[in-house]
């Protein structure tokens, strides 16, 4: 059968090699496979079928420095993995039974405990036995935060694949987003990073294990694991097994690409996955060593981790070009990326690394060379469909008068000590143009007087930090101070919201900031203070991020871009406050559900999109900033910008078809699934209602508002105006503050030096 496309030039950084434990692994695996009927007797493999795929292979590439014992382990919950899959394709996936694959997936559970004094059912099939068996021999040895991290990834492992089976049942191909999103979990990778850690020895500290760099590593590595094997299982799971989750066939369909395109394209975001894989090792995994005080110990083990994932990568590349389950009957040059290809074979990968930069080289460059404050020109804003219609609170006028008037208490109007531009950073007049109680009273047309007040002060707040960051801090590159000032936000957050333990404020923001917290978290249960101040240090954290890439001047990776938007938004900070009005009334099982999860998550990156499409003006040609959703795909695709304008048009429409495809369809069997009573029905229908209220409210309020106009612009941004008038022909350039540095950034002060000669 021919192959439905030539396989791309892949980026393999670092050799693969081969564990000299292989045979051994190879043996026992097998032994016991056949032990638990895995083979002869399940109906799903012959032991043909289990030689031909080789799980011992990789296994033996993925972790080639295991010893002999622990490769034994590894392998058969590779065999075990891999058995569930095609033993759940054949019992739900084609007979598409959701009642029955939640059930069983259900049971599974129980034979993972955290507590290992906890019985276990008797297991009734293979996957339920091999499952009990391995939970067993691996996890006594392991502490208790990793054992949760492991169950947590097991559970995502097995849940996910009813994402899969509903949409294989509605003939649905996800859109790019949600699609990465749920391929994590379903994919497993996120599991192997566990098992990683055991293979190697060495646990992520737990103090680190949920923070960004370590979540970024363990996610790029998931999406390099996942985006390399739908290139290579594309024709097996289009063509034999109806499947409808594989990046290519997901891009075929967004972009409207053929199958070679598509995987040209496929493989171009494996490559930016696998290169934010190697930027957050490289200059965010140290930092977290000062700031949690790591020992050399710990340390070590983070240097182990994240080698073992790097074995990983390569040993599952080697693993794919010889195993019969894949599509792998291309030409070496597939092999890995460059001209030369050299040697080809058993033991010759590291030959393949040379061509495989520099073949990427430019990919990588143009992250980091993008000129700040270029004229944009004529782009034409996409087009926007939305379908459900903006109510306004009638408290809008009272609440404006409010807002002027704590704005100019708190000291956000006018000049601070300290600040670097003169007569400070907002004003009246900007506050006026910006008019955040529009938007507060589109996104919650039903708050009383007092909780509308309060909307539109936090949306104050976090809008004056987004500004704040990036003058005071991204012009002089300080990134210490930043950290200062956001860990000292913490300050004016105490979960005992107790007024006297606060110190006093230092700034403008410190100061706004004790008040809001005063209002909005006394009244509040500790349980829901402490979530809601997360989202408020997950917001003010994603402010730091922006800043370390705009000190590089390194446009993000699109992937990383859009799950860091929702924060540096603040998405989850305005849907906290919607959730308050629901008390008890919804369980944090079903905030933790997956159609809600997923339904909050296209809601947000719709609101994001929004807002990326109307401030491009403003942020690339006034601001000089990279952390915009069109300048991201025009950087990914190399594309012009109307092109990469009408792109994010159609990931926003595909996020809005998502969002009305949850709230429609899979809410409703949401209750019947976890049996609501008619008050929690209630309360999550009303709060997929507030989230319609807050999508059509924010998109009021970025037409109605005047931050996004040109002619606003140009009164706000004067020094920008004048350089791009005195610059030859008018095209705009550097301004002399805004110059980035750092290595990859030589060539953005080009413009400068030119203009300078001249």
């Amino acid at each position: 059968m021919p192959q439905p496309f030539e396989l791309p030039q892949f980026y393999v950084p670092y050799p693969a090699r081969l564990n000299p434990h292989l045979e051994g692994a190879r043996e026992h695996s097998k032994a016991w496979a056949r032990d638990l009927t895995m083979i002869e007797g399940s109906g799903i493999w012959e032991e043909s079928d289990f030689d031909s795929h080789d799980y011992a292979l990789l296994c033996a590439y993925t972790h080639p420095d295991a010893s002999g014992p622990e490769l034994d382990l590894v392998t058969d919950w590779y065999v075990w993995v891999f058995f569930f899959d095609d033993h759940f394709l054949d019992i739900f996936k084609r007979t598409q039974d959701m009642s029955g694959a939640k059930q069983y997936l259900d049971r599974l559970t129980a034979f993972m405990p955290v507590d290992l004094t906890q019985p276990v059912p008797e297991p009734t099939n293979q996957v339920e036995a091999g499952l009990a068996d391995l939970w067993a021999r691996t996890v006594p040895a392991m502490s208790d935060g990793w054992r949760r991290r492991f169950q947590e990834s097991t559970h995502y492992l097995l849940e996910e694949s009813l994402w899969e089976l509903d949409n294989i049942s509605a003939g649905r191909i996800s859109n790019p987003v949600e699609y990465i999103e749920m391929r994590r979990k379903v994919g497993g990778a996120p599991w192997s990073a566990n098992l990683i850690e055991h293979a190697a020895g060495a646990e992520v500290p737990d103090v680190i294990a949920a923070s960004r760099p370590m979540r970024v590593l363990r996610d790029t590595f998931a999406d390099g694991v996942h985006l390399r094997n739908d290139l290579f299982s594309y024709q097996r799971e289009t063509e034999e097994e109806g499947e409808l989750a594989n990046a290519v066939l997901v891009l075929e369909h967004f972009l409207g690409l053929d199958a070679q395109q598509a995987a040209e394209r496929v493989n171009d975001l494996l490559t930016s996955r696998l290169q934010q894989f190697e930027h957050t090792a490289f200059t965010e995994v140290e930092p977290l060593f000062q700031q949690y005080g790591l020992g050399p110990q710990e340390r070590a083990d983070v240097f182990a981790y994240v080698k073992g994932l790097q074995d990983w990568q390569s040993g599952g590349h080697e693993w794919h070009m010889r195993s019969s389950r894949y599509m792998n009957g291309a030409s070496d040059r597939s092999r890995s990326a460059g001209v030369l290809a050299g040697p080809t074979g058993l033991g010759t990968s590291a030959a393949q690394i040379l061509g495989s930069l520099a073949a990427t080289m430019p990919q990588r460059a143009r992250s980091f060379t993008h000129v700040p404050h270029q004229r944009v020109g004529w782009v034409e804003r996409a087009e926007i469909h939305m379908p459900f219609p903006t109510r306004l609170s009638p408290h809008l006028d009272t609440s404006r008068q409010h807002n002027r008037e704590w704005s100019q208490r708190m000291g956000l109007l006018g000049p601070e000590p300290g600040f670097p531009v003169p007569g400070g950073l907002w004003n009246e007049e900007k506050l006026g143009d910006y008019d955040f109680t529009l938007c507060a009273a589109g996104i919650h047309p039903d708050a009383t007087v007092d909780e509308l007040n309060l909307t539109a002060d936090w949306l104050t707040w976090g809008t004056y930090g987004d500004d704040y960051y990036p003058i005071v801090f991204g012009r002089a590159g300080d990134m210490s101070a930043a950290r200062i000032t956001t860990e000292r936000f913490k300050l004016f957050m105490p979960l005992d919201a107790s007024p006297g333990s606060v110190p006093p404020p230092l700034t403008a923001l410190e100061r706004s900031l004790a008040d809001l917290w005063r209002r909005t978290a006394g009244p509040m249960t500790p349980d829901a203070r402490r979530k809601f101040r997360a989202t408020i240090e997950d917001m003010c954290e994603s402010w730091l991020w922006e800043l370390a890439n705009q000190k590089q001047n390194r446009v993000p990776d699109p992937v990383d871009y859009i799950e860091m938007r929702r924060k540096t938004f603040g998405s989850d900070l305005t849907m906290s406050l919607s959730r308050i009005g629901h008390g008890d009334a919804l369980s944090e099982e079903i905030y933790r559900s997956r159609p809600v999860r997923n339904m909050e998550s296209a809601a947000a990156d719709f609101a994001c999109l929004i807002n990326d499409v109307y401030s491009y003006q403003k942020e690339i040609e006034f601001e000089g900033e990279i952390h915009n959703a069109v300048l991201v795909v025009q950087n990914f695709l190399d594309c012009e910008p109307q092109e990469a304008m009408d792109v994010v048009g159609d990931l926003m429409a595909a996020r809005m078809r998502e969002f009305q495809h949850i709230t429609e369809t899979q809410l409703p069997a949401l209750f019947d699934e976890f049996d609501l009573d008619p008050a929690a029905r209630t309360a999550l229908a009303d709060y997929a209602q507030e989230l319609r209220d807050w999508l059509s409210g924010i998109l009021t309020w970025h037409d109605g508002c005047n931050r996004y106009k040109e002619e606003t612009l140009r009164r706000h941004f004067p020094h920008v105006a004048a350089a791009q008038s005195a610059a030859p022909g008018g095209s705009g350039g550097l301004l002399p503050w805004r110059t980035p540095s750092g290595i990859g950034t030589s060539a953005a002060r080009l413009p400068s030096l030119l203009a300078a000669g001249r």
